[in-house]
């Protein structure tokens, strides 16, 4: 169970990534990727920042919950109160990306999926609790609102 929980609080980040490459290189025109991709790192420094301000401001608590329990951690963390997420933020963010510059319901939806399993999973292998994933959600929702900016792209994929 421990094997399967550490999976998908770390593994699941991986598929995420490879989903996102793919539709993000794939999905996207030639003729829109640069503007594309500048929307994406943008939201992505935005988010970035608005998430260092938060754990700045807001910090419930010092120490994650596998601190608070005395156990073994169940998957990857960083050295820090685990407020928000960056685990989260970081595929959180990939999501959006995909949506809003590919609109894509097949991706999106995959990636959806993948998300709350990495965040349940960051829970479940106590590195994080539910605020903390739900904070990683936010800041990279807050990073999105760059998204609207873009044009509705030419035509929507209904994959």
């Amino acid at each position: 169970m421990e094997a399967f929980i550490q999976l998908i609080a770390d593994g699941t980040v991986l598929l995420v990534i490879a989903v996102g490459t793919y539709a993000l290189i794939a999905k996207i025109p030639n003729n829109r990727k640069y503007t594309a991709y500048t929307r994406i790192l943008m939201a992505g420094l935005t988010a970035f920042l608005v998430a260092k301000l938060m754990a700045t401001l807001i910090q419930p608590e010092t120490q994650r919950p596998f601190e608070l329990l005395g156990v073994t951690p169940g998957a990857a963390y960083l050295d820090n109160p685990g407020f928000p997420s960056d685990h989260a933020l970081f595929v959180t963010a990939i999501a959006l990306a995909v949506w809003f510059e590919t609109r894509s319901r097949s991706l999106t939806t995959i990636l959806a999926v993948l998300v709350v399993l990495v965040g349940v999973g960051r829970v479940l292998a106590l590195v994080h609790t539910p605020l903390d994933v739900f904070g990683g959600v936010l800041a990279a929702i807050v990073g999105a609102l760059w998204y609207l900016t873009a044009p509705h792209p030419a035509h929507h994929h209904k994959k």
